[in-house]
């Protein structure tokens, strides 16, 4: 039996990480040279892998976000966002490893960092260590109100959110 507050848990996860990746998209889109040269920055891939990634980063970003935020197919855009953020989180420790001065780029900078500003890899790396965990709560429980999965999976939206008895506890099942 789930705790009622659970789901509502992680409806706050899902939408927070949903505002994240639209946001993140929103930034980017329509700037895709300053995109590449974020990911170009990092000096890990070929300078044109590196302009494929920082230009297709974007739309997966807002497809994640999307689908997070009408709440379809929770678990596996959970895990997704979560290899991507293990994948960011490296990124970072390796440009702080080896001396970089980079803007991460996360939120539409093109990497480079003013010449009176440090790098923050400490900060961004435990920003995206909480959004890690937001994903890992929503790959493990991805029931979640008002998400379009309910409908799919026959739960309808109502139901989902969970059903308290007349003492009040809830009554709902866990994912």
């Amino acid at each position: 039996m789930a705790v009622p507050w659970v789901r509502w848990i992680g409806l706050a996860a899902r939408l927070i990480l949903a505002g994240v990746w639209i946001y993140a998209a929103a930034t980017k889109l329509g700037k895709p040279l300053t995109s590449a040269r974020s990911v170009q920055a990092y000096d890990i891939f070929p300078y044109d892998v590196a302009a494929i990634i920082g230009q297709a980063l974007p739309i997966v970003e807002l497809a994640l976000g999307i689908l997070l935020l009408i709440g379809l197919f929770v678990r596996p855009v959970a895990i997704v966002s979560a290899v991507l953020l293990v994948l960011f989180i490296a990124g970072i420790a390796s440009a702080w490893a080896r001396g970089l001065r980079i803007d991460c780029g996360c939120f539409g900078g093109d990497g480079s960092l003013a010449w009176d500003r440090e790098p923050a890899y400490l900060q961004e790396i435990l920003r995206d260590l909480g959004f890690l965990a937001l994903a890992a709560w929503l790959a493990l429980r991805p029931r979640t109100p008002v998400a379009v999965d309910n409908r799919l999976n026959g739960s309808g939206s109502a139901r989902a959110a969970t059903t308290a008895s007349p003492a009040g506890v809830g009554t709902g099942t866990t994912p």
